[in-house]
């Protein structure tokens, strides 16, 4: 090969692995913003049966971005549909008034998105996903799950 060709590669050679080396940062920052925006923390509740429903599923509560996305299946629901709220309290000593309601229970699913609330303020111990028996027997609960402490 002429000096002048191996020189000219050797250029090339050098002038692509700079430009390589200075895009890789870039690269890792769009990964990154893309990766945390698309990542965060979950949680699964199990919610057991109540007076004596039969009826048991889970809750799973999904950060995304500023808002948790709650999303429920049940097992053997006792109605096509049901009222589902995150009370204040525990399943053992539930304050009747709902902190958060959730889209009612539609044979059994349902999925609710609640804006500009982080996880973590629910991770403390003090509050519940309660399931009510129907829109007509909302006194009546058929299940519940404690959302841990974390």
């Amino acid at each position: 090969m002429p000096p002048r060709t191996a020189e000219r590669m050797k250029h090339v050679f050098v002038l692509t692995a700079v430009a390589s080396l200075c895009a890789l940062p870039a690269i890792t920052l769009a990964q990154g913003s893309m990766g945390s925006m698309s990542m965060g923390s979950k949680i699964t509740v199990d919610l057991k049966a109540q007076n004596g429903s039969g009826e048991t599923g889970t809750a799973t509560l999904a950060q995304e971005g500023d808002d948790i996305v709650v999303t429920v299946s049940m097992k053997n629901p006792t109605s096509p549909t049901q009222p589902i709220h995150i009370h204040p309290g525990t399943c053992a000593n539930l304050n009747p008034k709902p902190q958060y309601p959730l889209k009612n229970l539609s044979d059994g699913s349902s999925t609710t998105t609640l804006s500009n609330l982080k996880l973590s303020s629910l991770e403390t111990g003090g509050f519940a996903i309660n399931v009510h028996d129907s829109p007509t027997d909302i006194g009546k609960y058929v299940a519940c799950g404690d959302i841990p402490k974390m």
